[in-house]
């Protein structure tokens, strides 16, 4: 996964093994509830 960070109002997340996939876009606050979210359920399966 590539995610993309660096640009005003959008975070820009890919498959780096498909990179011809596609691109999900995220606000930042979207983006930033998601990782919040990851850290406190941690790994999964």
């Amino acid at each position: 996964m590539e995610v993309a960070d660096n640009l005003p109002g959008v975070v820009l997340v890919r498959d780096t093994k498909d990179r011809d996939g596609g691109t999900l876009h995220f606000s930042p606050d979207n983006w930033q509830g998601f990782v919040n979210l990851a850290k406190q359920i941690g790994p999964v399966g």
